[in-house]
Formats: structure tokens, C-alpha cells, sequence
């Protein structure tokens, strides 16, 4: 069966000496892992391995079949042609990380068409930026509403909010809740839009606190989710 589907690039890996396996996150079929043989000879074709950049973003062809864990591509082409994004060094560090994360995240061979056209645009949102420092704090805890567990608001003037339940709380009521810089930050990033990031002053001290805090909220509610192995040299880079 011939599908034909816009694809975001999560991974890839070099097998054999000529050719790669990608896993992709397909609008029309979800997550999809590919055999790309010969890819990596260097020969004219429709399938090129420029193409399959990290995060990248490209419309595919496949010879879909239900038995293969690894498919075939029959067509190629960029979907949409980044200025920036894998030739800038901060945001290339930011396309690591998240690429990785989102290859931990996205498991299920199952289509949400929401989801892709959020990781879409705000990638595109992310390559036409010059101030963009906050953009991986905003984009993860966004993300978490489409893989549901996005943290419930009723009681957003509370003092603490319990990461393992994912709701603010008036007293403290484990180690997993939260209060002083890192709540603060939390409920100026629920109330606030992409356009809107450059508004905040976060030092970087408070921006790696951040992120390690949300990314135990991850660990919290997604059992197969670890700490991405980009993530120190992800801080050296950005901090």
C-alpha cells in the first residue's frame, strides 16, 4: 500500500556501511522506522541522506506494509526548508535534544494529527527566531498536553505544585512538590504564548533548573521515558 504523508525525522542510524535506518513521526501513521538501503553511496536518487537531518521535515511516499517493523521509502522531498535550524550552533543543540526526547516520547505506531502540527510550527516558529533561550522550556511543557499529562490549573495560585500529580497544591504533600524560582517560572510559562517567551528574564542557572524539573515530570508520568543522554552536553553548550 502506497501512503503518502508529511514525516518529522527523530533518528538515525548507520547499518551496514551503506545504508540507514529512520524513524520518523509520520502525520498519517505516527511513528515509522525505515531501511534506507544504499542511501549512503552517494548516488543520484529520490532518497537522499542530506534529507534526513534531525527534525527535519519532509513530505515521504511509502511501501506501507502491516508486517514490517522497518519500511520502504519510494519518494522524498523537504516538506519545508529550514533557514536556520541545523546551521546555527544553539539551535542545532536544541535540535539534538529534542529530537531525542521526542524519540523517547513517541512511541506508538498511532496518528495525532494535533501533535504533529504542533511539533511542526513551532519548529518552523523556532527557525525564523533570533531570541529563542526559553524556546525548549516552553515547547516541553506544551507538549505535555498532547501526551496528557499537562498540568491542571484550577488551583494555579496555590504555593506548591506535586510534579507526581500533576495539579498545584496548597501544602506541601511529598518530595515531588515544588515551590520557590521553579514554580514561579512554571505558572509564567503557562500564561504565556511563543511570541510572548522573549518577555521573560530567566538566568541560566534558572533555565537548567527548569529543565531538569520538567524533565522529572516527564519521568513522573511517562514510564519508559530517561534523562536524554544530549543532556550535559546540551547545558555546556547552552549555558
Amino acid at each position: 500500500m502506497l501512503i503518502t504523508t508529511n514525516a518529522i525525522v527523530l533518528s538515525k542510524l548507520k547499518y551496514k556501511d551503506y545504508d540507514l535506518i529512520v524513524k520518523c513521526y509520520t502525520e498519517e501513521l505516527g511513528v515509522v522506522s525505515f531501511i534506507l538501503k544504499g542511501v549512503l553511496r552517494g548516488k543520484k536518487g529520490n532518497t537522499k541522506a542530506a534529507y534526513f537531518q534531525l527534525l527535519s521535515q519532509l513530505q515521504l511516499v511509502i511501501q506501507y506494509k502491516n508486517n514490517r517493523s522497518l519500511q520502504s521509502i519510494r519518494e522524498t522531498k523537504l516538506n519545508q526548508v529550514y533557514t536556520s535550524l541545523h546551521t546555527n550552533v544553539l539551535k542545532s543543540s536544541i535540535v539534538i535534544f529534542l529530537a531525542e526526547v521526542l524519540s523517547s516520547v513517541l512511541q506508538e505506531e498511532e496518528p495525532n494529527k494535533t501533535m504533529f502540527s504542533y511539533i511542526e510550527n513551532t519548529l518552523l516558529w523556532l527557525d525564523a527566531q533570533t531570541n529563542f533561550a526559553n524556546f525548549h522550556l516552553l515547547f516541553l511543557l506544551k507538549l505535555t498536553k498532547y501526551l496528557g499529562f499537562y498540568p491542571d490549573t484550577t488551583q494555579k495560585e496555590a504555593s506548591f505544585f506535586n510534579l507526581s500529580e500533576g495539579q498545584f497544591d496548597v501544602k506541601k504533600t511529598n518530595d515531588y512538590s515544588i515551590s520557590g524560582e521553579n514554580l514561579t517560572l512554571l505558572k509564567q510559562l503557562l500564561g504565556t504564548t511563543f511570541d510572548d517567551l522573549t518577555l521573560l528574564q530567566i538566568h541560566s542557572k534558572q533555565r537548567q533548573s527548569f529543565l531538569n524539573m520538567i524533565l522529572l515530570y516527564f519521568e513522573l508520568h511517562l514510564g519508559n521515558f530517561k534523562q536524554p543522554k544530549s543532556l550535559a552536553i546540551f547545558n555546556q553548550v547552552f549555558n
